[in-house]
This record gives C-alpha cells, sequence and structure tokens, in this order.
C-alpha cells in the first residue's frame, strides 16, 4: 500500500460560490481526526467534518474560510465542509458581498 499523493492546490483556482443550503464560515478549532469547529456566517458554531473527496488534498488551518453545508438533522449542530478558500478568493467574496464583515 503506497502513500497517498498530496495534490497541489491549482485545483483551489476554481471560485466555489454558496448555494442554497450552504453557508461560508471560519475554522474556530482543530478538534481531531477530520472535525473542525466552524463559526457560520448565521453566527452558530457547529462541528464540521471534513468530506472524505477533500481528505488529504486540502489542508485546513485555523482561520480559513470554508464553505460548509449543515446537515439536514441536528442543523444548530453538525455540518460537512465543502470547500476551502484562497486569501485571494475571500477578498472576492468579501468584495461581492458574499461573506459577512464579521466572519
Amino acid at each position: 500500500m503506497g502513500k497517498r499523493k498530496v495534490l497541489s492546490e491549482e485545483a483551489l483556482k476554481e471560485l466555489v460560490l454558496p448555494e442554497k443550503g450552504e453557508m461560508l464560515g471560519r475554522v474556530a478549532k482543530l478538534m481531531g481526526s477530520d472535525h473542525i469547529m466552524v463559526q457560520c456566517a448565521d453566527g452558530k458554531a457547529r462541528l464540521g467534518r471534513i468530506r472524505g473527496k477533500l481528505k488529504r488534498r486540502i489542508w485546513i488551518r485555523e482561520g480559513d474560510v470554508v464553505l460548509v453545508a449543515p446537515w439536514d438533522f441536528k442543523t444548530d449542530e453538525r455540518c460537512d465542509i465543502l470547500w476551502r478558500y484562497t486569501v485571494a478568493q475571500v477578498d472576492y467574496l468579501r468584495d461581492k458581498g458574499y461573506l459577512p464583515k464579521e466572519l
């Protein structure tokens, strides 16, 4: 069994905008394993889980802006992390009004 290859951040060049049922949030704390505490744009702190597609491909650190989708049940407590934005993309989102000033 070989070591998985960590892909470069070239995949982050495309900009993924929030759709219906998704929102932006800022990583507050790394909880370990694939769980992260996220402060969401609606003011609630949710425990986020990194999707398997993003594991080992995109590294997430405290303070990063991420795209999250709250679960259908436990909506106020849990979410899935769908995407991580680069610094340039965060500036674009803030200029276009997608990202609230408090985040």
